[in-house]
């Protein structure tokens, strides 16, 4: 015959076990927190994944890489007329990382607006500034805080327009 203390330490770690079950994420469930980014560049030319690509966006959920939804523009100055391109991005076969190959002009100036996140929650965002000579010049990640947390807030059009104003003025001086 079972003791009662016996049966109530198993009825207790059963109980105990379906609660953390329970309070498990599902692997679809959106993970509580912000997301963040980063970019790559240059990408690996030896990786038969990422071959051709002009940078890599790399989706995590805190330290984690996760799945995610990557969106994007390339904000542009050309011969003073403003343009806007949305971006397509590849899958590279590793979990959260994207493949984003050129697609807007040589000419002008540009910034790249890339977002990464799930569901409806705020992205993470960076604001990659191209360089003239088509390479990187600088990557922004805009945060702000939150208690004691540092987490990404969204970029303003008012950055992404001073962004290209500010190197179409440069580059326009260095012409003379």
């Amino acid at each position: 015959m079972r003791s009662p203390l016996k049966l109530s330490l198993s009825l207790a770690a059963v109980v105990a076990s379906a609660a953390l079950v329970a309070a498990a994420p599902s692997a679809g469930a959106r993970r509580a927190g912000p997301p963040w980014i980063s970019i790559e560049y240059p990408a690996n030319p030896l990786d038969p994944a990422t071959r051709g690509a002009y940078l890599l966006v790399h989706a995590f959920h805190h330290q984690t890489p996760m799945e995610s939804t990557v969106r994007g523009t390339a904000e542009g100055l050309v011969g003073g007329e403003r343009k806007s391109i949305a971006l397509r991005f590849e899958s590279t076969g590793r979990t959260g990382v994207y493949a984003l190959r050129k697609q807007w002009d040589d000419d002008g100036v540009w910034s790249l607006v890339i977002s990464a996140g799930q569901g409806d929650g705020t992205p993470a965002q960076a604001l990659v500034e191209l360089a003239a000579d088509g390479g990187i010049s600088s990557v922004r990640v805009p945060t702000t805080r939150q208690r004691e947390w540092t987490i990404p807030r969204a970029i303003t059009a008012q950055e992404v327009e001073q962004s290209l104003q500010s190197r179409a003025t440069r580059t326009a001086q260095a012409k003379r």
